[in-house]
């Protein structure tokens, strides 16, 4: 009862092959959804990289963010401040190199983590581009299509899609 999130605390007993799910981690699985075990304010308040595990699990696995879940981490977002640097350095490299790279930089900004921890790439949100050299949209819609489109396991080229265009927010 004490892990983060529901699909993280399945186990499987190899001896008798069963599934044990003492919190609903299995039909969250099954309904596409990610939330707390518990009261989602109280365990952001027990770790603050839970907030980031959010973000990478959300976008890693598909998952919608259950929407108590999701207040909760709005909410809590300028707890990441409390982390050290190296513990949000690999959590976010992480989500960056991984699945679903491109929505998890948009989560950040979404739950106001990026406004945080990186409010260069937050402010990018809304910055409208020339639509005959950028028809996908703004700034951050570009720069999401950018990282979804580096090799994956890349930090060095998942890092650089992510900042390649922190200039244009104030330069506009």
């Amino acid at each position: 009862l004490r892990r983060d999130f529901t699909v993280n605390a399945l186990y499987y007993d190899p001896e008798s092959a069963e599934l044990i799910d003492p919190v609903g981690g299995q039909k969250d699985l099954e309904n596409g959804l990610l939330r707390t075990i518990g009261d989602p304010s109280r365990r952001f308040a027990e770790d603050p990289l839970r907030l980031l595990r959010l973000v990478r699990f959300a976008a890693s696995a598909n998952l919608e963010i259950d929407p108590a879940t999701s207040l909760a981490a709005q909410q809590a977002a300028t707890n990441v401040a409390s982390l050290s640097a190296e513990r949000v350095f690999g959590e976010l490299t992480n989500a960056f190199t991984g699945r679903g790279r491109g929505r998890a930089l948009g989560l950040l900004v979404e739950l106001g983590l990026a406004d945080v921890l990186l409010p260069e790439v937050s402010a990018m949100d809304g910055v409208e581009q020339p639509p005959q050299y950028h028809p996908e949209g703004d700034v951050l819609v570009h720069v999401k299509l950018v990282l979804d489109h580096c090799p994956a396991a890349s930090p060095v080229l998942a890092w650089a899609a992510v900042l390649h265009d922190v200039g244009q927010p104030p330069t506009f």
